[in-house]
C-alpha cells in the first residue's frame, strides 16, 4: 500500500512538472528547456536617469518599423526588434547592434512581461537569463511588473486584442496546438534563417511522386552512392525524405519512462526533429545566397530545388515532372493587329495582388489616417485592418492583357505597341500559386503586400486553357529584329565584358542594400557594362521575374564574357561548346541533345532563351556539319529530319485541390519567418521548423505559395 502510494504521489508529481510552463516555456509548450541561469549583471545593473518612460502599448523598434519581436534594453530603455533568439521570432537584429555600440548586456522582450517574470536576455553572455530584480529595473522605465497580465503565451499585456499581427495568425499564437508524433510528422532543426529550406522540403516530401523516386528507391540510391556520399544529390535527397517519413525522430514521450528518469535525476530533452544541415550545405554549395546564413526567397529556393532535381534525375524518373506545365504567350501588334503564339516551360503560377478590388477600401482609408494621428502623438496604434482582396481578382489579373515594353513588330520591321496575353498550354498535376506580395514602394525600397486573399480549397481554371490560332488571325512573320550597337559602345562593351572579376562592387552593394539577391545584383552589373547602379537597377526590374533571376553568374567561353561579346555581334561558330550541365537541363524535358545544343549555341547558352528558340523553330533543319561533329555519319540523316519531341509535362483537368501552403511572416524576402501547412489524414498540421502540430485555426488567406493537386476526372 505505501509503495503504490509512492508511486501515485511521484506520478502526480510529474504530471505536474510536466505541465508547469514558465513565461520562457509559454510560447513553446511541446520542448522542454533547461533551468536559466541568473544573469552576472542583473545584480549591479546600471540604469540611466534619461527620463524616459514605456508605454503599455503601441511599441515600435527605434531603427526600423517593425512592430513585433521587441526588446527593452534595461540600460537605456531603448525599444529594438531582435533577430533569431530562442523564441523563433525574427528581425532586423537592431536590438543586438545597439548591445553593440554601448555595451548594454541585458534586454526584456515586451509583450512577456507577467506578474510571474518575463524573457530576459543577456547579449553579453550569448543566452537567456533570469533577472531577480527584473521588478525594479522596469519599474525605472514606468513599468508596473505586477499589474502586467499576459494570454497563456506571454505574447500580450494587460490590454488584450484579437491577434491580428501576420506573426500570430500564421503560427497560431494562443491556440492549444496538439503536438503530432510519427510517420510523416518530423519537424526540422532550424539552423539559422533556414526556415525557407525546411517548409518547401516539408512540402515537396508530401507529394506520392517524390516519396517514391527517393525513398522508395532507398536501398538502391544508398547501393551506388559514390564514395563520399555528402556530395550526392540523390542521396541527400532520400535521407532527408527517410527522415521526414519514416518516422524514427518523431516519437512521443513515455511517461513510464519519463517517470523512471526523474526519480533517477537523468531527464533529457526529447528530440525536437531532424537537422537539415548536410542536406542545406549541398544544395546551397556554390550558391552565394542559399549558402548564406541569411533569410532567402521560398519561391527561389523551391525554383533552385526543381533545378537540381532536374539535373540529378535517376534514370527515367524525373519527379518533378508533376510541377511542370507550358504556357502559351500570345502576343498582338497593335497596329498591325498581327499575332505570334509562343510556348515555355514553367513550374509555378505567378498570381499578381489586385490591390484595386479590396472589399474594405474604406476601412484601409481610415486605418491609415488614423494609424499616422496615433504616430505623431505618440498614441498605441489602431487595431490592424488587412486589405481583404478576391481571390477572383487575381486569377482575372493574371489572364488581362499586359503591355510590352519595347515590341519590335516583325510586320512593321520597327518598334510598335504590343500586348501579351498568357494561357495554360497544359495543365500540371500539381500546381504550385505565388502570391506576388512582395514589390516596390515609390522610394524602390522593397516591400510586402499585408493582404488576405480568400484562396478557395477548390480550384478551377479550365478556363485558362490555351486555344492557339484562331480562325482570322493572322501570324507575324518569322523575322528576327536586327542587333543594332552604337559605335561608339561597341569598344567599352567588349572592354568591359572581358572579365567578370572587374564587375563594380560599388554598385552591386547599392542594389544589394535594396534587398535583391547580391547574385542578382553582379548580374545586372555585369550585363550592363558597368554603367551605374541606376542602369542595372533597370535590367532588375525587366529580369526579376526570370526563374535564374538569383542564380550565380556563369559566362561561357573564354573568360566567360568572351563568348558573350561575340554573341552581342552574332558569332556563334563551333568553338563555342555550351556547359554540358545546361544541356543536361533541356534533354531532361525531353528534347535530343543535338537539338538542345543547337539551341543553346543560337543564344549563347542562356538557358531560357534556349528554350525559347526550341518553341520558335520546331521545323527547323540542322546543319549537315553540326550534325557529323555530333552524331556519326551513318546517323546524321536521321536526325537532320526528326522533328523535336516537346518537354515532358502530364496535362490532364485543370481542376485542383489545395493540399499544402507556405506562409511569409515579416516584411520582406529577406528577412522573418517561413512556416508550412499540410492536409494531412483529412486535417490540417502545421510545420513550424522543428514544431510539428495539429493545426486549429489554417490561416490558408495569409499564405504565400499553395500546392494545389489534380482532382481526376
Amino acid at each position: 500500500m505505501r509503495v503504490t502510494l509512492c508511486v501515485c504521489q511521484v506520478t502526480i508529481a510529474c504530471d505536474a512538472v510536466l505541465s508547469s510552463k514558465s513565461p520562457y516555456r509559454k510560447q513553446d509548450p511541446d520542448t522542454w528547456e533547461n533551468e536559466l541561469p541568473v544573469s552576472k549583471y542583473a545584480n549591479n545593473l546600471t540604469q540611466l536617469d534619461n527620463g524616459v518612460r514605456i508605454p503599455p502599448s503601441g511599441w515600435k523598434c527605434a531603427r526600423c518599423d517593425l512592430r513585433e519581436n521587441l526588446w527593452l534594453n534595461l540600460t537605456d530603455g531603448s525599444v529594438l526588434c531582435g533577430k533569431w533568439f530562442f523564441d523563433s521570432s525574427g528581425g532586423n537584429g537592431h536590438a543586438l547592434e545597439h548591445y553593440r555600440d554601448t555595451g548594454y548586456p541585458l534586454a526584456v522582450k515586451l509583450g512577456t512581461i507577467t506578474p510571474d517574470g518575463a524573457d530576459v536576455y543577456s547579449f553579453q553572455e550569448e543566452e537567456a537569463v533570469l533577472d531577480p530584480h527584473l521588478a525594479k529595473h522596469l519599474a525605472h522605465f514606468g513599468i508596473d511588473m505586477l499589474h502586467m497580465h499576459g494570454t497563456e503565451n506571454g505574447l500580450q499585456d494587460n490590454d488584450i486584442k484579437p491577434r491580428v499581427s501576420e506573426w500570430e495568425v500564421i503560427q497560431e499564437t494562443g491556440t492549444k496546438l496538439k503536438p503530432m508524433y510519427g510517420p510523416g510528422y518530423t519537424g526540422l532543426k532550424n539552423l539559422g534563417n533556414s526556415c525557407y529550406l525546411s517548409s518547401v522540403m516539408q512540402a515537396i516530401f508530401s507529394i506520392p511522386e517524390f516519396q517514391r523516386a527517393y525513398v522508395g528507391n532507398l536501398p538502391r540510391i544508398f547501393d551506388y552512392s559514390p564514395l563520399d556520399p555528402t556530395q550526392d544529390f540523390n542521396t541527400q535527397m532520400t535521407k532527408l525524405g527517410h527522415g521526414l517519413l519514416s518516422g524514427q525522430y518523431s516519437k512521443p514521450p513515455v511517461k513510464s519512462e519519463l517517470i523512471e528518469q526523474v526519480m533517477k535525476e537523468e531527464h533529457k530533452p526529447q528530440q525536437n526533429g531532424i537537422s537539415p544541415r548536410m542536406f542545406k550545405a549541398f544544395v546551397s554549395k556554390s550558391h552565394p545566397e542559399f549558402s548564406s546564413n541569411r533569410q532567402q526567397d521560398a519561391q527561389e529556393f523551391f525554383l533552385h530545388l526543381v533545378n537540381l532535381v532536374e539535373r540529378n534525375r535517376i534514370g527515367s524518373e524525373n519527379p518533378s515532372d508533376v510541377f511542370r506545365f507550358l504556357v502559351e504567350e500570345r502576343i498582338q501588334c497593335c497596329q498591325t493587329r498581327k499575332v505570334r503564339y509562343t510556348e515555355r516551360v514553367d513550374y509555378l503560377m505567378q498570381l499578381p495582388v489586385a490591390m484595386e478590388a479590396a472589399t474594405n477600401k474604406d476601412e484601409l482609408i481610415a486605418y491609415e489616417l488614423t494609424r499616422r494621428e496615433a504616430e505623431s502623438n505618440r498614441r498605441p496604434l489602431p487595431e490592424l485592418v488587412r486589405a481583404k482582396i478576391p481571390f477572383s481578382a487575381c486569377l482575372q489579373a493574371f489572364s488581362e492583357p499586359e503591355n510590352v515594353d519595347d515590341f519590335w513588330s516583325s510586320a512593321l520591321q520597327a518598334k510598335s505597341a504590343g500586348v501579351k496575353t498568357s494561357r495554360f498550354a497544359s495543365f500540371p498535376e500539381y500546381l504550385v500559386v505565388q502570391i506576388k506580395k512582395f514589390t516596390f514602394g515609390l522610394d524602390w525600397v522593397p516591400k510586402k503586400f499585408d493582404v488576405s486573399i480568400d484562396m478557395p480549397d477548390l480550384l478551377d481554371i479550365n478556363h485558362l486553357r490555351a486555344r492557339g490560332l484562331q480562325p482570322g488571325e493572322e501570324e507575324l512573320p518569322d523575322i528576327s529584329p536586327p542587333i543594332v550597337i552604337p559605335d561608339d559602345s561597341k569598344d567599352r562593351l567588349m572592354t568591359q565584358l572581358i572579365d567578370p572579376s572587374d564587375i563594380d562592387e560599388s554598385s552591386v552593394m547599392q542594389l544589394a542594400e535594396m534587398g535583391f539577391p547580391l547574385e542578382a545584383c553582379r548580374k545586372a552589373v555585369y550585363f550592363t557594362g558597368n554603367m551605374g547602379a541606376e542602369v542595372a537597377f533597370n535590367w532588375i526590374v525587366v529580369h526579376m521575374e526570370e526563374p535564374d533571376f538569383a542564380e550565380p553568374l556563369t559566362m561561357p567561353g573564354y573568360g566567360g564574357a568572351a563568348s558573350a561579346g561575340a554573341s552581342v555581334f552574332g558569332a556563334t561558330g563551333l568553338d563555342n561548346q555550351p556547359p554540358e550541365e545546361t544541356v543536361a537541363i533541356i534533354t531532361s524535358m525531353g528534347f535530343h541533345r543535338n537539338q538542345a545544343i543547337q539551341a543553346l549555341r543560337a543564344t549563347n547558352s542562356n538557358l531560357e532563351r534556349a528554350l525559347d528558340w526550341i518553341f520558335s523553330h520546331p521545323e527547323f533543319e540542322e546543319d549537315s556539319d553540326f550534325v557529323i561533329e555530333m552524331e556519326n555519319n551513318a546517323n546524321a540523316n536521321i536526325v537532320s529530319e526528326a522533328k523535336p519531341e516537346g518537354p515532358r509535362v502530364k496535362d490532364g483537368s485543370g481542376m485542383y485541390e489545395l493540399f499544402a501552403f507556405i506562409s511569409h511572416m515579416g516584411t520582406s524576402t529577406m528577412s522573418g519567418h517561413y512556416v508550412c501547412h499540410i492536409k494531412k489524414e483529412g486535417r490540417w498540421v502545421i510545420y513550424n521548423d522543428h514544431k510539428v502540430c495539429a493545426s486549429e485555426r489554417p490561416p490558408k488567406d495569409l499564405g504565400y505559395m499553395y500546392f494545389y493537386r489534380r482532382i481526376p476526372s
